[in-house]
């Protein structure tokens, strides 16, 4: 019994979901916190997004713990975390739906995609203003199974920071899918065959 009563103490209710915040504090905080940050990545370019190299990579883990206490205050409750989440995911929902019905908005906010490669030329005007390297931009292209900027027929960097990439002749990634679509259907085909064969017999 005394395990018990231990165990059930009321202080622990207490604790778990005694907001120590106002409400609309708990509310604000993530609603500007979450505007900030979008300001902030619109500011500083889509390559944080497309995460290039480690310290991009670094620099958007480091976000979340970096803003963690303004988020959620002086406060370890439950309560308050049930509070911070819907408040994020409530502008999140808002700031969609605006963008999705002014496409001038959605277009001032996330920005417009920038074309990196023109017919195998780099743009280096382009990706001055995104601060990409030769090497950066190599790399995104060999992973697409392109072997050099002269394989490239275009390659564009959206909004969200992720990459297009159209070639002169198709990839090696390409060529391998479309060989084993080919395969596919010849086994298809076979088996059909075989099928009407054992049918026939």
């Amino acid at each position: 019994m005394g395990i018990y009563a231990h165990l059930m103490h009321p202080s622990m209710f207490d604790s778990m979901f005694h907001l120590p915040l106002p409400i609309l504090e708990k509310l604000a905080r993530p609603v500007i916190v979450y505007l900030v940050l979008v300001l902030l990545l619109r500011l500083f370019g889509k390559r944080e997004l497309a995460q290039l190299n480690p310290f991009d990579l670094v620099v958007l883990l480091s976000l979340s713990n970096t803003v963690q206490n303004a988020i959620i205050g002086d406060d370890n409750s439950v309560t308050g975390g049930v509070i911070g989440a819907f408040g994020l995911l409530a502008i999140n929902w808002v700031v969609v739906r605006v963008l999705f019905r002014t496409p001038r908005l959605s277009r001032l906010l996330e920005g417009r995609s920038d074309t990196l490669i023109r017919n195998g030329q780099l743009d280096k005007e382009a990706m001055s203003r995104e601060a990409l390297t030769r090497e950066e931009l190599l790399s995104v292209i060999h992973r697409q199974g392109f072997e050099d900027f002269h394989a490239v027929r275009q390659c564009v960097l959206e909004p969200n920071g992720t990459f297009y990439i159209e070639g002169f002749e198709p990839s090696s990634e390409d060529k391998r899918h479309a060989e084993l679509l080919t395969r596919i259907d010849a086994l298809q085909r076979d088996m059909a065959s075989l099928r009407t064969e054992v049918a026939g017999k």
